[in-house]
């Protein structure tokens, strides 16, 4: 799912100056956005006070909703530059379709991973015939300046490294952990991972001293370095850590957020990330007038009209308000 708001306020993000050098223990609380008539979306980031977790610049958490009788997702489709969308799933399907025609499903813990480049445009839908319930998070990866103007493509890996040890099995979705590497296409040093704690488990995770971390909560009760993190909730945990204590009350699962920080300072508005004001409004004129981003064929439906862009000059900043 991507930025669907009408009221599309810019986030200036990225650049060192608010890196937390250090190990912390800092609650993000998430932000509830309406999604059309029905749906509603948890955002994680961009949050009021931190606005990136290395190159992670965009989570939304949604569901578990129950869809049997409603037609569930619906993304018309819409554009995105200068970014990567990761979609993850813990329940149902997603069908994705994009510009430079990618037509797949995407199921649980299989990579929809798209790189928008200097261009692309989708959409995601539920499939007509779609399992009951709908569970799974949207997450963006920003591009950095060398690779943004690349061309778009999409990427689908349905088999994934898993790393397990007892009462934990680790999904890795992008990036490196614990020996491992993800087959999908990274631009900076991160690591994205699904765990699946059992209930008791008591495990340490290792980590990078270098990268800057964050856990979101998916499902069930877990304590992440002794903080209670209940679902749809996430856990800044800044630098500096070799290792991350996880204990399981029930049944829990996690994603792992890292990277090394990202320095250089963005603009986002809306769906797109650029690096001044006169990207932006060139985006926007070019999405506006059916250029530069291509044609999703397929959709049955209009595209999304971009939203107004505010009075007020957009000029980078840092990673926090």
């Amino acid at each position: 799912m991507s930025n669907l708001e009408r009221e599309a306020a810019p986030a200036l993000c990225g650049g060192r100056g608010f890196v937390v050098a250090e190990p912390v223990r800092e609650l993000l609380s998430p932000r509830h956005v309406k999604l059309g008539e029905s749906s509603e979306v948890r955002r994680l980031l961009p949050n009021l006070g931190r606005r990136m977790v290395g190159a992670w610049c965009f989570v939304d958490h949604y569901g578990p909703d129950d869809i049997a009788d409603e037609p569930g997702m619906q993304v018309p489709p819409h554009p995105h530059m200068g970014l990567q969308t990761v979609s993850w799933l813990h329940e149902g399907e997603v069908l994705h379709r994009d510009s430079t025609g990618s037509l797949q499903t995407i199921r649980p813990r299989e990579l929809g991973l798209m790189t928008s480049g200097r261009a692309i445009s989708h959409s995601e839908e539920s499939p007509r015939s779609h399992a009951r319930f709908l569970h799974g998070a949207q997450l963006w990866v920003a591009l950095p300046d060398g690779h943004r103007h690349t061309d778009p493509r999409f990427e689908h890996h349905a088999d994934l490294p898993v790393v397990t040890a007892p009462g934990v099995k680790v999904t890795l979705i992008l990036g490196h952990l614990d020996g491992a590497t993800s087959p999908g296409t990274a631009y900076t040093p991160i690591v994205g991972a699904d765990l699946s704690l059992a209930r008791g488990a008591d495990v340490r995770l290792p980590l990078e001293p270098d990268f800057e971390y964050a856990v979101l909560s998916m499902s069930g009760e877990a304590h992440v370095d002794g903080v209670p993190l209940l679902p749809g909730s996430m856990l800044y945990l800044g630098c500096g850590r070799s290792e991350l204590p996880l204990r399981a009350e029930s049944d829990a699962g996690l994603m792992l957020l890292g990277g090394e920080p990202f320095e250089e300072e963005l603009v986002m508005f809306w769906n797109w990330i650029g690096r001044s004001q006169e990207e932006i409004v060139q985006a926007r004129r070019d999405w506006m007038e059916g250029t530069r981003f291509g044609e999703v064929k397929g959709y049955d439906g209009d595209p999304l009209p971009a939203p107004e862009l505010p009075a007020v000059a957009l000029k980078p900043r840092g990673r926090m308000r």
